[in-house]
């Protein structure tokens, strides 16, 4: 008996996306990217300048205690510099 060649059964499946449909996907995928990029800036700029402003605390706090050694406990205006006192430093400086 002899063996009857028969010609493979073509597998009719897609073996790709069309050309038009991978340049979306790509062009989404390359604006998530960076989109992500931008949130890590920020993030980065974020933290710098919570650092600086940590920094801009700590020089606050060492100036208004050279202030409050030097004049005591008080009120300053950060308007124009005016002292006020507390009432009862008034009340006792009057006597």
């Amino acid at each position: 008996m002899t063996k009857r060649k028969t010609a493979k059964i073509k597998d009719l499946k897609p073996v790709s996306i069309s050309e038009d449909q991978l340049k979306e996907i790509q062009t989404m995928v390359q604006q998530m990217n960076n989109a992500q990029m931008e949130i890590g800036r920020m993030e980065t700029r974020k933290h710098i300048i919570n650092h600086e402003f940590t920094l801009m605390e700590g020089n606050m706090r060492k100036k208004q205690t050279e202030l409050q050694e030097q004049y005591g406990e008080v009120n300053i205006n950060i308007q124009d510099g005016t002292i006020t006192y507390p009432e009862d430093e008034q009340a006792d400086k009057k006597d």
